[in-house]
């Protein structure tokens, strides 16, 4: 049966192949400035399993990559904005989070280092001044947004605003200029995850037709079920029956390759972030009994309105685990579209199958973990991130940037 690592020789051999490729893709699209992507690799399937535009979690890299980062911030801000010499974050709300807080200082940092003035905030925080963060306090500065669009910091404007807020709640009044990255049309409050499927898979199959492999060991098989109103016995019959259509399908794929672990799917509302309202599930019956609290959680993103998208999505189970056997996941970090950090998030009480971005997630940086987890599969997961932020650039073209 076909594994990773002893296609690794594959990769080896097209690598100048692979660099032209992408070279030429990059060259096609808007790459954003930054993002984050999770990986799922269980030896014979790898995938990108979420993809964020507006990534919070800067502060669990390595200060080893730093410097790369730094680099790639810099030729990224002088390539798109080449008179940019003021960069302004614009963050989420999160006050009493300091572990979001500590991203920011992070990417402020990373900013600096790339030889840019960085300022820090948004007219919700003008009144705390500092917030705290995990290593120590973060400046505010004051900051004035108008209805045309005109940002002001201290009553100038930046050259660039760096927005670090997924716009869950909405697009931000005035916050509309040319001059945001990534642009605000790529916020929660109009993206859908099927979006993205949908710009990377053709990204997948060439790159798998590239390097001779079935495109199904690169990226999970999805659909999504429309006008769910999980409130009514009718949609969630439905939904059932679609799901276990969908499990019987990835069961033959099981079949034809000799894989005898048994599928499951992964269960999200279409738009939202946080890890929340997702569903693990074995069999469309689950559907049928579902909770109050469990509904709720799958409508949050949406403010509890009764129809629903969800993205229902091939479950890939980690064969990654720590000595103490708990699950880990590979998170990869870019700027520029280039596959620059890495961080492991481990959840030892979740399961090979689970949801393991939970409050009871740690974090462990690829410094510390490349000896058990291996290069060979970082060279993977770079590339499955790397695909990954063409999409991005691509889900934004669609939107009109």
């Amino acid at each position: 049966m076909f594994d990773l690592t002893s296609a690794n020789q594959r990769l080896e051999e097209q690598r100048e192949s692979i660099m032209e490729w992408m070279k030429l893709k990059r060259s096609e699209v808007a790459i954003p400035i930054y993002g984050s992507v999770d990986i799922r690799d269980t030896g014979w399937k790898v995938g990108v399993v979420d993809a964020n535009h507006f990534p919070a979690g800067f502060n669990n890299i390595s200060k080893d990559d730093f410097e790369e980062l730094g680099h790639l911030f810099k030729e990224h801000i002088k390539q798109n904005h080449p008179e940019c010499k003021w960069v302004h974050i614009f963050p989420e709300s999160h006050t009493r989070n300091q572990g979001y807080v500590e991203n920011i200082s992070t990417i402020k940092r990373l900013i600096e280092q790339a030889g840019f003035l960085c300022t820090v905030g948004s007219p919700d925080l003008d009144e705390f001044g500092t917030l705290r963060g995990l290593s120590g306090p973060l400046k505010l500065d004051l900051v004035h947004l108008d209805e045309k669009g005109d940002l002001t910091v201290d009553g100038k404007q930046p050259d660039l605003i760096l927005l670090n807020n997924d716009l869950t709640g909405g697009t931000i009044p005035g916050l509309q200029t040319n001059n945001v990255s990534p642009p605000t049309e790529m916020g929660w409050h109009v993206r859908r995850k099927s979006e993205h499927y949908a710009c990377l898979t053709p990204y997948v199959e060439e790159m798998a037709k590239l390097l001779d492999i079935d495109p199904w060991h690169m990226m999970p098989r999805w659909f999504v079920s429309e006008n769910k109103c999980l409130t009514e016995d009718s949609c969630r019959i439905k939904l059932a029956e679609e799901i276990d259509a969908f499990l019987e399908s990835i069961q033959s794929k099981y079949d034809e390759l000799g894989i005898e672990d048994k599928p499951f799917v992964v269960m999200k509302n279409d738009s939202g972030t946080y890890g929340l309202g997702i569903l693990i599930l074995e069999s469309g019956d689950a559907i049928l009994n579902l909770s109050k609290r469990k509904i709720n959680k799958l409508r949050y993103a949406k403010g509890g309105s009764d129809v629903e998208n969800f993205l229902i999505q091939e479950g890939i189970p980690t064969i990654m685990q720590t000595e103490e056997g708990a699950p880990v996941e590979p998170v990869v970090y870019l700027v520029g579209g280039e596959a620059a950090a890495w961080f492991y998030r481990i959840n030892p009480k979740k399961s090979a199958r689970g949801n393991l971005n939970s409050p009871s997630a740690f974090f462990t940086s690829a410094s510390k973990a490349t000896e058990r987890y291996g290069e060979h599969s970082q060279t993977w997961h770079a590339l499955l991130a790397e695909l990954s932020m063409l999409a991005m650039g691509a889900e934004a073209a669609l939107r009109g940037r």
